[in-house]
């Protein structure tokens, strides 16, 4: 039987992932739960579920956030810092699940599990964010895009854990866009989301981030498609080098879920979608 540990503030959570490595921190434990039939027990879990210190939004200098990694998706739900500034990634969390998963399910859950069909990471990568992780030896900053390394693979160490999640404040007046293609309306896994940020300056998109899900082994940056959009007024024109740049850049695999020829088209239009609308 595993040991459950469940410390009662950081410094003593940080203690014992340090003194655990091979313990299975666990938050809401909506995605080990779902594992766990495949796999044998872990000597031990730690628990960090409602964790003071790690849960809750607060303000940072400047207009942006600071997320507390155990933050359920039904309270950033219910931030209003989170509806104002940042629908994106309220509307992605919309999403995530159903009540009950909203209710338990965490930000840093998601992000450690780092599915490629997790649907709060295309969001974190198009609002630039920046992952908080601590060990016993302090904290270091690392931008998200760093943080993924490979398939369900982080820059994590076996004595750290991930803290907090930080976003800058937007520029004022930037369009931010979600979308998520799935087999049915509600609770489906995803076949390809987009999250996007643009602002344009005179007419012209002036910068643009674009982040796809479910289209390769991690969340991805289109940084090719969003280069053969700055500086370019929203158009059919533009549309179109988009989805030629995209179609460049990104390798969508088969699987049980769709085939890498459905991702291809859906992601170029989803694209195509997004710049119209600017």
């Amino acid at each position: 039987m595993s040991e459950f540990l469940s410390p009662k503030d950081l410094p003593a959570a940080l203690a014992a992932r340090a003194a655990h490595p091979d313990y299975i921190p666990v938050a809401g434990g909506t995605d080990y739960m779902v594992a766990s039939k495949d796999r044998l027990p872990p000597p031990g879990i730690i628990n960090l579920f409602g964790l003071g210190a790690l849960t809750g939004v607060t303000d940072l200098d400047g207009g942006g956030v600071r997320i507390g990694a155990c933050t359920t998706y039904a309270t950033l739900l219910g931030d209003a810092r989170i509806a104002n500034t940042f629908p994106l990634l309220r509307d992605a969390c919309r999403e995530v699940g159903a009540s009950q998963i909203q209710a338990r399910g965490t930000l840093g859950g998601n992000i450690a599990t780092s599915s490629p069909v997790g649907d709060s990471l295309p969001p974190l990568l198009a609002l630039d964010a920046v992952i908080c992780v601590a060990s016993s030896a302090g904290e270091r900053r690392v931008a998200y895009e760093d943080f993924l390394v490979g398939y369900r693979k982080i820059d994590l160490a076996a004595d750290e854990l991930i803290v907090a999640i930080e976003l800058p404040a937007p520029h004022v007046g930037a369009m931010q866009h979600w979308r998520k293609v799935g087999t049915r309306r509600a609770q489906s896994i995803s076949k390809v989301m987009m999250a996007a940020v643009a602002h344009l300056d005179d007419g012209r998109i002036a910068d643009i981030r674009i982040a796809l899900g479910a289209v390769a082994d991690r969340t991805v940056r289109a940084r090719a498609t969003e280069d053969a959009l700055r500086g370019s007024a929203p158009s059919e024109e533009a549309a179109k080098r988009a989805r030629e740049a995209l179609r460049g850049e990104i390798t969508p695999i088969d699987d049980l879920r769709s085939t890498a020829e459905y991702r291809l088209g859906v992601a170029e239009n989803l694209v195509r979608r997004f710049v119209l609308s600017l």
